[in-house]
């Protein structure tokens, strides 16, 4: 026998108010002509009441009937002529009635007045009947009904027995018999996992009012059951179930679910109905089922669900799946699968169009595309772009949604045109930032912008710093995604006090930059970024060759460049690969003659995973200025070690040659290097670490008389990076260092 079967992914088990995800249920159909077959195999019956009944194979002369026609027709009775008769009129038949309830009314009041006597024997007007009507005495008879929520009914009881409206308490246990030969089976064997998850006897909780909710809970249970099962493929299987009462009174009773679960139903065959598609192995190759395997629901939605995200990564934008249908068979147990699909036409991207409150026009929004116009379609593509678009941070909501066009390309694909559906947002924001650290003491930052001021995505922003020895403001114009995508152009004039132990620094500066950035959305294997940097300074800072501190204006122009090469896989919090960073900054300074000299900086990372959960991440840098004296450069643009970016235990700029009262000098080359053991268990994080460093006069480093810290840190990570804790200490410490630093941020060391 065959039967058609639809699946289904949803089931509303009764009163238990829950459905159960990516199940399957089976509304089975028997063919109507199996019920009519004969018994001998010959052709259906037919169901055509005209059809000729088949003659009478044996031959044999009908038996004589029981009564005759005639004898019949004498006992059936005549009917009453009167049937014939016109009905009264409405007239008639009201007046009649009024007759009828005055007779009643006057009855009625001789009741009350006690005179029975005076009522006919026969209420209804049958004088002949034996027995005559009651008279109408009890005078409650006019009363009006009671409202129905005030009617009670009171339950009749029988001594030593408790009223069936009465809750006591029941205590149970459930038990699964029969459920073996599947645990066997099943792969990863959750069905009572599944079971317990959304069985109502389990919600209960082992308590129940009264035996109806106990017996409630298993008849739903039951069908819950049978639907896990199906989904697992066990379309023949059955589940009974019954109550086994405690032995004694105030034990506890067993509800017992036993299963049958039958056969296990397989692929017999599987059918993609489709019409052909570039590549022709497209689907098949892509699809998870295969002819034998087990008819699992889960695996079904999976593969399809599949095919639906591989045809738009492959050209086909407009793929739609149709209503599956599997036949089932039961010898043996196996099941023809066939998908019905319209692939649409295969397609190339075209255009952009716009629409809605608009941020930017269709122009910008190409600009931010990583295709171009005769590009296969590519779902992932739009997805990038619509996650791109934001990225900028202007609307409240955007869509980008595929349109056709009906235009050929020249490769026999169609163009379809990209529809952005813009809603644009407010465009100004507030934020801030703090950290603290030993030696730099605590920092605080904040900042207002109009992200687009100067459209498309010109943004200006004004930045403020306020803490324990850095004060300053400034104002910055930013054009991001500036004729290209990630390409950032900024302009920026602030002015800076700072009072650090190496020097103080009132400092004003006007830069610009052009760089070409990674993002969390697309993380680049190579960036970069160049600019020029005018700064006024007036500084002071240990004079080595006058013995004593001095301060002085400087003038100085850079031209800052760096590279980087990431093959890391996270931009924020990354667990694996390695980074590649080159500074180059040339520069000249006017203080008592010009001076040109370089300043450089090499640093690379690396990230090994052990596991899933543990990473040791090393880092190691080294940077050298070439071209000038130490006493002829700027405090500011010396190189210092120490804090919570650089040697950890140290105390910010701490590390190097220091003048006769302790404070830092800073040198002309440093070196650095780190190496950190990463614990993660959930969203928290455990760190210990390594780290080593120190400044020199000389122009290279010599890599000798290394200082080193050590400690441990707690992370928090967030959607926007980690939060970093960490303590450490100076090994082999010297007078005037402290014992433990302390140091507070956000983002990983390196």
């Amino acid at each position: 026998m065959q039967a058609g079967v639809r699946l289904w992914p949803v089931y509303d088990g009764e009163g238990a108010g829950r459905s159960i995800k990516l199940l399957l249920a089976c509304a089975i159909a028997t063919a109507p002509s199996a019920l009519l077959a004969q018994q001998d195999g010959g052709a259906s019956a037919s169901t055509d009441s005209t059809a000729q009944q088949p003659e009478n194979p044996s031959g044999q002369q009908p038996a004589d009937p029981i009564i005759s026609n005639e004898e019949f027709e004498k006992v059936v009775p005549e009917l009453d002529p009167t049937m014939d008769a016109p009905l009264e009129s409405m007239e008639d038949f009201t007046a009649r009635q009024d007759a009828l309830d005055a007779e009643a009314e006057q009855n009625r009041k001789a009741a009350d007045a006690g005179n029975a006597e005076a009522l006919p024997a026969a209420q209804d007007g049958d004088a002949e009947e034996q027995l005559a009507d009651a008279p109408i005495t009890d005078p409650a008879i006019d009363d009006p009904l009671p409202a129905l929520a005030d009617f009670q009914v009171e339950p009749v009881t029988i001594e030593g027995e408790t009223p069936d409206n009465q809750d006591v308490e029941i205590k149970y246990a459930y038990r699964i018999e029969g459920l073996e030969p599947v645990e066997k089976a099943v792969e990863d064997n959750n069905v009572r996992d599944t079971f317990a998850e959304l069985s109502a006897l389990k919600d209960g909780d082992g308590t129940a009012a009264n035996a109806a909710q106990v017996q409630a809970r298993l008849t739903s249970d039951q069908q819950l059951m049978v639907t896990i099962l199906e989904s697992e493929g066990y379309y023949d299987a059955s589940v009974t179930g019954g109550i086994e009462l405690p032995q004694q009174a105030g034990g506890e009773a067993t509800a017992i679910l036993n299963v049958q679960p039958g056969e296990r139903y397989t692929f017999g065959s599987i059918t993609l109905d489709s019409p052909p598609i570039v590549p022709p192995n497209l689907l098949t190759s892509n699809f998870g089922l295969k002819v034998g395997n087990p008819i699992i629901a889960a695996n079904v939605l999976a593969a399809e669900a599949n095919l639906s995200v591989i045809a738009p990564q492959n050209g086909y934008p407009f793929f739609e799946i149709g209503q599956r249908d599997i036949l089932l068979d039961s010898v043996p147990a196996t099941g023809a699968y066939t998908l019905p699909i319209t692939p649409g036409a295969r397609s190339s991207f075209g255009g952009f169009e716009t629409s809605g409150d608009l941020a930017f026009d269709a122009e910008h929004v190409a600009l931010l595309a990583r295709f171009e116009r005769g590009d296969l379609y590519d779902s992932r593509k739009t997805d990038d772009l619509r996650q791109a678009l934001v990225a900028t941070g202007l609307f409240n909501t955007v869509t980008v949604e595929p349109k056709q066009t009906g235009e050929t390309a020249p490769d026999g694909t169609e163009y379809v045109t990209l529809d952005v559906v813009q809603n644009a947002g407010p465009p100004r924001t507030i934020a801030g930032s703090a950290g603290y650290g030993t030696g730099q003491g605590f920092r605080v930052e904040g900042s207002w912008q109009h992200r687009n001021l100067f459209p498309p995505e010109g943004a200006l922003i004004a930045h403020a710093v306020a803490g324990t020895q850095e004060q300053g403001a400034g104002v910055t114009f930013r054009r991001s995604n500036a004729g290209k995508r990630d390409r950032t152009v900024e302009l920026t004039l602030n002015a800076l006090r700072n009072d650090f132990d190496a020097y103080n620094a009132l400092t004003g500066r006007l830069a610009g930059r052009i760089s070409y950035d990674s993002t969390p959305i697309w993380q680049k294997p190579l960036t970069y970024g160049y600019g020029f940097e005018l700064v006024g300074s007036y500084e002071e800072g240990y004079n080595e060759a006058l013995g004593a501190r001095e301060k002085e204006l400087y003038f100085i122009g850079a031209l800052p460049g760096q590279v980087t090469f990431d093959q890391s896989n996270d931009l924020l919090n990354p667990t694996k690969g390695y980074r590649l960073t080159a500074r180059l900054s040339p520069e000249v300074a006017l203080n008592d003659g010009t001076r040109t000299y370089a300043r450089t900086l090499l640093e690379a990372t690396a990230y090994q995973p052990f596991g899933e959960s543990f990473v040791l991440a090393g880092r190691v840098r080294a940077g050298a200025i070439a071209g000038i004296d130490r006493n002829d450069l700027a405090p500011s643009r010396r190189y210092y070690a120490g804090g919570g970016g650089s040697v950890r235990g140290y105390g910010y700029q701490q590390l190097g040659p220091k003048d006769p009262n302790g404070r830092p000098i800073g040198g002309r080359s440093l070196n650095e290097a780190s190496i950190e053991g990463r614990y993660r268990f959930g969203n928290y994080g455990i760190v210990a670490f390594v780290d080593a460093g120190q400044v020199y006069e000389s122009v290279l480093p010599k890599g000798k008389d290394l200082r080193y810290g050590a400690g441990i840190g707690g992370r928090f990570y967030t959607n926007f990076g980690p939060f970093r804790l960490d303590v450490a200490t100076p090994i082999n410490r010297q007078p005037g260092e402290s014992i433990v630093s302390v140091y507070v941020s956000i983002g990983q060391a390196f």
